[in-house]
């Protein structure tokens, strides 16, 4: 299996300019887990507060719902927490279970991803190589995540087939299955704790409607958005190092209802994964002033993605 191509930080930057990236933090990660927990709690509030706020409370809690994926996902990589067993309880108990993941099943999986990034063996080439699909195709996608089709699929059909041993087609599916089928049990109770705290403060239904329908609706649209804008529709990504991924250039809109987190910043990423979330912004500066680092694909934002993955002719 052919690896996907790489650089070394040496082809870039001197030791001293890169050894700040090096740097693990103690405290950032735990932090930021703080935050998204902190966000959905306000949100949460806004919402029992004002029921007309619901919909908006929906796409914040959604998209930091998709923050707890993006910090789980610092977790694989070891960058959420400087002390590794913590890394792992903050990764798994805080930001996978509660959101039908496992940081355990997961991690492997992301491994495979960037080892063998756009080659036939990435297990997420199944969620890039489609497109450019029509606007029609992508509108149909769409409406599936915010109708809840696509969670319905993810969350339950495929745990079931899973569990049932039934062979699901893609690699992209059997992943779904894996990071839901084993945590079915650990998810269901975690969130049966937290209805429960919802029913003991009086507002039983704002779990309903300001947990599990973001996670039903926008949570799936924002991690399907986040997909396309990794990895779709970038020239030379299977031969090129700078051009594994996409960055793109989020407005603070988008931070807050797209792009948590710094995910927008895939191709520094992708160049260099150890490097923590929150220095990603900083590597992209230092990157961008290097002559190879001119090759990267950058985005002006995510409305410009959609429009070149939306481009083939219906």
């Amino acid at each position: 299996m052919p690896a996907a191509p790489r650089i070394s930080p040496a082809d870039l930057f001197a030791p001293s300019d890169w050894a700040p990236f090096q740097s693990r933090s103690a405290w950032k990660g735990p932090l930021l887990v703080l935050h998204c927990w902190g966000v959905i709690a306000l949100g949460i509030a806004a919402g029992v507060w004002q029921p007309i706020l619901i919909p908006l409370c929906v796409m914040i809690i959604g998209t930091r719902q998709l923050g707890l994926a993006i910090l789980m996902h610092e977790a694989a990589h070891g960058a959420l927490a400087k002390n590794l067993k913590l890394n792992d309880f903050l990764g798994h108990w805080l930001c996978a279970v509660p959101i039908g993941a496992s940081l355990n099943a997961y991690r492997p999986y992301h491994l495979s991803h960037h080892r063998f990034a756009q080659q036939a063996e990435d297990p997420d080439l199944v969620l890039s190589a489609p497109f450019p699909v029509s606007g029609a195709s992508l509108g149909r996608k769409m409406i599936r995540d915010l109708t809840g089709q696509t969670f319905f699929k993810q969350r339950v059909l495929l745990p079931l087939a899973m569990l049932r041993n039934r062979a699901t087609a893609g690699a992209a599916h059997d992943y779904e299955a894996i990071v839901t089928g084993r945590s079915v049990l650990p998810f269901l109770l975690v969130n049966a704790a937290m209805l429960a705290g919802f029913f003991a403060a009086g507002v039983w239904w704002a779990w309903f409607s300001l947990w599990l329908l973001p996670m039903a609706t926008w949570f799936p649209l924002v991690t399907r958005l986040r997909n396309i804008a990794e990895h779709a529709c970038v020239e030379g990504s299977a031969v090129d190092p700078f051009r594994a991924a996409r960055t793109t250039r989020a407005s603070w809109w988008e931070r807050a209802l797209i792009a948590p987190y710094w995910v927008n910043f895939h191709a520094e990423h992708h160049l260099f994964m150890h490097v923590p979330c929150w220095s990603l912004p900083r590597l992209h500066q230092a990157v961008r002033a290097t002559e190879p680092g001119r090759r990267m694909e950058v985005a002006r934002g995510y409305v410009s993605v959609l429009r070149q993955a939306a481009s083939k002719p219906a």
